[in-house]
C-alpha cells in the first residue's frame, strides 16, 4: 500500500505562509494528486459550528415527507438544482441506480456578470429558511478554498498562479447535500445495489465536508480498495476528470465509491456534502502543452467544460 499517499495539508500555510511553505504545499498536493488523486485539508475556512449546523439542516431537509421533497424535483433541470429522488442517478457503466437521494445548489451570480443568464435559479426550501442561508454560506466558503487549492495546483504545473482564477469565477460549481437512506430490508435491494457505485467525478476538484459515517473508498493503482477517512472537520479533496483531461493524466482522477455498511448498520442513514468545483462552461479542456510529450502522448480530444459536463450528465442518467 506504499502508493496510498493521502497527506493531511494545512491550507493556511499556502494562503499565509512564506515562499518555502507555499512551495512545499504545492509540491505536496501535486505529488498526492499525481499518485492517488486525494488529500485531506485543514484550516479551510469552515469552522465546526458551521459544519455542525450544515449537517443538522441537511438531516432536517431529508426528513421532510416525500410529498414535500418532490415539489422541488424539476425534471427539466436535470438534477442540477433542487431535489433528486431515489433511483435517479446511476454511476457510469452501471445499470442499478445508487441508493441515495440528493439536493443541489448552484452558483449565485451577484456581480452583474452576464453568465448569470446561463444558470437556473436555486430553489429555496420554503419549509427550511435556515437551510437556504447555511448552504449559501458553505458554498461561498468552499468556492474560496477551492480557488486557493487551484492556485497551488497551478504552481505545481508551472502555470501562472492565478491561471484558474478567471476560469472558476462564477463557475458552474455545485454543492450537493446527500442522503444515503436506510436500507430497511437488505434482501429486497438488488445484489449489486450500492450507496454510490465506483465512479470518477466530472469536475476540476471536489471538496468533501466529512460524512456522518464511513464508507468512502478509493481504488489504488494496485487495484485494491482503500478506505478514505478524514479527521474531524477536515475536507477530503480529490481530482475530477476535467483536471485529469487538462493535465493529460498527470493529475489523477481516482475511481472511488461509497460502499454499503455492514448488515447490522444498514438501517442507519449516511449524510455527506461534496462541493463539485466546476469552471465556466466555455473553459477549454484541451490538454496543456506542458503535459504532452513523446513519453506522454495526448490522450484526449479537445472539448469545452460545458460540452464535457453535458456528455457526462447523459451517461449517468440525469440528462436525457
Amino acid at each position: 500500500m506504499s502508493t496510498v499517499n493521502i497527506p493531511r495539508l494545512d491550507l493556511n500555510t499556502y494562503i499565509n505562509g512564506d515562499a518555502v511553505e507555499r512551495k512545499k504545499f504545492s509540491q505536496d498536493i501535486g505529488k498526492a494528486f499525481n499518485e492517488t488523486g486525494f488529500v485531506t485539508i485543514t484550516n479551510h475556512g469552515l469552522n465546526k459550528q458551521l459544519i455542525d449546523e450544515l449537517y443538522q439542516q441537511v438531516k432536517t431537509l431529508f426528513a421532510l415527507p416525500d410529498s414535500v421533497k418532490s415539489n422541488y424535483e424539476i425534471p427539466e433541470l436535470s438534477g442540477q438544482r433542487g431535489y433528486t429522488g431515489r433511483g435517479k442517478e446511476t454511476a457510469k457503466g452501471f445499470k442499478t441506480p445508487d441508493l441515495k437521494e440528493f439536493w443541489q445548489i448552484g452558483q449565485t451570480v451577484t456581480d452583474g456578470d452576464v453568465i448569470k443568464e446561463e444558470y437556473p435559479d436555486n430553489l429555496m426550501v420554503a419549509e427550511l429558511p435556515v437551510f437556504n442561508t447555511v448552504t449559501l454560506d458553505v458554498y461561498k466558503k468552499l468556492e474560496e478554498a477551492g480557488q486557493h487549492l487551484l492556485r497551488a495546483i497551478a504552481v505545481y504545473l508551472n502555470l501562472p498562479e492565478k491561471y484558474f482564477d478567471n476560469k472558476v469565477h462564477n463557475g458552474n460549481s455545485i454543492l450537493r447535500t446527500l442522503h444515503y437512506f436506510p436500507i430497511e430490508n437488505p434482501d429486497a435491494v438488488p445484489a449489486d445495489a450500492v450507496r454510490a457505485g465506483a465512479h470518477e467525478d466530472i469536475n476540476l476538484i471536489t471538496l468533501l465536508i466529512g460524512a456522518s459515517a464511513d464508507g468512502l473508498e478509493l481504488l489504488t493503482r494496485e487495484g485494491e480498495w482503500f478506505p478514505v477517512k478524514a479527521h474531524g472537520e477536515d475536507l477530503v479533496v480529490n481530482v475530477g476528470d476535467m483536471l485529469q483531461r487538462l493535465t493529460n493524466n498527470k493529475l489523477k482522477s481516482t475511481t472511488h465509491r461509497v460502499v454499503n455498511p455492514p448488515r447490522e448498520l444498514m438501517k442507519n442513514s449516511r449524510y455527506s456534502v461534496p462541493f463539485f468545483l466546476h469552471p465556466v462552461s466555455d473553459m477549454d479542456l484541451t490538454c496543456l502543452d506542458s503535459c504532452v510529450d513523446a513519453e506522454h502522448p495526448k490522450k484526449y480530444t479537445d472539448i469545452t467544460a460545458g460540452e464535457y459536463l453535458d456528455e457526462r450528465l447523459r451517461e449517468i442518467g440525469l440528462k436525457k
